[in-house]
């Protein structure tokens, strides 16, 4: 009895210990699709992922990605794989997923497709086919997008048949920062000087 009791007090102790370690540590919840797009709108999300939740939820994004092919999560993984957060960096691998994601119509995803091949990230510069990719999120009322495409538009590349819808997608815009509401109403003016009045008048509209 005397080689037991200490014995017991100690399984006892331990095990107390590591009910204690169990509440310390919190399981990580997988991110809800709103949640992402709020961070892809901050660029927060690859830091969220590996500094604040340590990677604890990367083979779960793998997974909704390739087995869910939740168009969310095809972004999310294909940055990650795009600049080695979590994984290996595989810029291919990531840029197929972004694709993915882009052909479900994510609009993050197709905005930053068009910027990478507007800018040469990841990809040789492709002016084309980064308007195919703006024009479609600035449709879908991706003010980055938009804004890069009136940018394209006036550095003369580009279609003069897309002033209108440049004009008419930023003059529709939203937005409470200054700097962009000024940088806004810069393009609008210079847009504007390319169009005759009456098509500048008609590009006013409101939304669809």
């Amino acid at each position: 009895m005397k080689i037991v009791i200490p014995m017991l007090i100690a399984v006892a102790g331990l095990t107390a210990m590591h009910k204690a370690q169990a509440q310390d540590v919190e399981a990580v919840q997988l991110y809800s699709d709103a949640e992402l797009v709020e961070m892809f709108a901050t660029n927060a999300h690859l830091k969220r992922v590996r500094d604040t939740d340590r990677c604890q939820l990367a083979q779960d994004i793998e997974a909704q990605a390739e087995l869910e092919r939740r168009p969310t999560y095809q972004f999310l993984y294909g940055d990650m794989m795009a600049w080695g957060v979590c994984y290996d960096r595989d810029p291919e691998l990531g840029l197929l997923y972004m694709e993915k994601a882009a052909q479900h119509g994510l609009l993050e995803a197709l905005e930053q497709l068009g910027r990478y091949y507007h800018e040469g990230v990841l990809v040789q510069k492709d002016i084309e086919r980064a308007i195919l990719y703006l024009r479609e999120a600035a449709s879908l009322g991706n003010l980055p997008a938009q804004r890069r495409f009136a940018d394209i538009l006036l550095a003369d590349e580009g279609s003069p048949y897309d002033y209108e819808k440049a004009y008419h997608w930023l003059h529709n815009s939203i937005t409470a920062d200054k700097r962009t509401y000024a940088d806004i109403e810069q393009k609008l003016a210079k847009l504007a000087e390319r169009m005759p009045p009456s098509v500048v008048e008609k590009a006013k509209r409101p939304l669809d």
